[in-house]
């Protein structure tokens, strides 16, 4: 049988597109609970806005 791992997946949404009144964008990943025991906070691409912001993780 296979380990549970210790691996879940996030979905990270852009923080400053609802500032905006525009749709913000999201993104899954994945990350280690084990290591990473607070929320994720990555920057990445907003198509909507053209640019990079941060993503912070939801949910």
């Amino acid at each position: 049988m296979a380990k549970k791992g210790h691996r879940v997946n996030v979905i990270l949404e852009c923080t400053e597109a609802r500032k905006l009144g525009k749709s913000p964008s999201r993104y899954v990943t994945t990350k280690n609970k084990q290591n990473v025991s607070g929320r994720l906070e990555l920057k990445k691409y907003n198509p909507a806005l053209g640019r990079h912001t941060v993503h912070k993780e939801i949910r």
